[in-house]
C-alpha cells in the first residue's frame, strides 16, 4: 500500500481522511477504519448497500416499508456523508450520481483498482 510522504493534511479522528486522487489504497484503508470506528453498521451499508425501503401504496404513492428499513436508509446517508467528506472535487465528480454508499465505494474501487 502506498502512503503519502511526510505529514498528511486531514489526519484526524473527527474527520474522514481526504482523498486527493493519489494514494487510493492508503485512503481506502483509512476510510474503512474511520467508518467502522464511527459505527460498524455504517460499514455494512457501504459494503452491502441498504435494503429497499419503499413500497407503492394503494394510491400509487411510494411510502416507507418499516421504521427498521428507514433506519437503514439513515445509515446509508451517514455512510455517504463520511465517504463524500473524504473526497476532493475530481473524485466527487466521479461519484456524484451515486445513490448509495455502496455505489460510491464500488465506483471508487473500480476507478482506482479496476475491480469491484
Amino acid at each position: 500500500m502506498s502512503a503519502p510522504p511526510g505529514n498528511w493534511v486531514g489526519q484526524s479522528i473527527a474527520r474522514p481522511p481526504l482523498f486527493n486522487d493519489r494514494y487510493y489504497s492508503w485512503w481506502k484503508n483509512k476510510m474503512r477504519d474511520h467508518i467502522i470506528g464511527v459505527n460498524y453498521e455504517l460499514w455494512d451499508i457501504v459494503t452491502d448497500g441498504p435494503l429497499a425501503t419503499m413500497k407503492i401504496n394503494a394510491k400509487g404513492v411510494e411510502v416507507p416499508k418499516t421504521s427498521e428499513d428507514l433506519r437503514k436508509w439513515e445509515k446509508n446517508a451517514k455512510a455517504k456523508r463520511w465517504l463524500v467528506c473524504g473526497l476532493g472535487l475530481d473524485e466527487y465528480s466521479r461519484i456524484q450520481s451515486c445513490i448509495t454508499a455502496k455505489e460510491i465505494w464500488d465506483t471508487l474501487q473500480v476507478a482506482h483498482e479496476g475491480k469491484p
